[in-house]
């Protein structure tokens, strides 16, 4: 993924209004972001945990969504597996959170959104690449290669902005 400035990022969101792209915060470490290693960027708001951001490149642009986070059940005295829908990382204790997006048009308008379950640091393409650890212990062993998983990856990213946007 090719790097990004803060008026890309702003200028990307099609699923909020131009003030609330405006006041969202962007991640701190923005210029130290492995870009080579990176499908999308996503991050959780420094300044509001129940919000994340996710941009990635669609269609010869940038398309940027936000994203509320349903607290995670994971206080619940057990170590249950959940699994990402976009990478099919396997995380324990609340990694993968239920996020949810308001949809673009008149459907978002009405109230309509579009939830999946995601790593919760957003960090997918870290985990896929295996430059950041799972805490849920041995992930699934898999027979696909990086390049296959990566575009499993992408296939998943883009059904998932296909349902917010459409």
């Amino acid at each position: 993924m090719r790097a990004m400035t803060e008026s890309d990022i702003r200028a990307s969101f099609v699923n909020s209004t131009k003030g609330e792209a405006r006041r969202l915060g962007l991640p701190r470490d923005l210029a130290d972001r492995p870009w080579d290693d990176l499908d999308f960027l996503g991050w959780r708001d420094p300044g509001a945990p129940g919000r994340a951001h996710l941009i990635a490149e669609r269609g010869g642009g940038l398309v940027g969504i936000a994203l509320r986070v349903t607290a995670s059940g994971g206080g619940r005295g057990f170590t249950a597996r959940s699994m990402c829908s976009l990478c099919l990382t396997t995380r324990t204790g609340g990694g993968v959170a239920l996020m949810t997006a308001r949809r673009t048009g008149e459907a978002g308008r009405q109230g309509n959104t579009v939830g999946q379950y995601l790593c919760g640091d957003l960090d997918c393409s870290l985990y896929l690449r295996g430059k950041k650890e799972s805490v849920a212990g041995r992930d699934l062993e898999e027979s696909l290669s990086l390049e296959e998983k990566v575009a499993r990856l992408h296939a998943n990213l883009d059904a998932f902005l296909g349902k917010i946007t459409r």
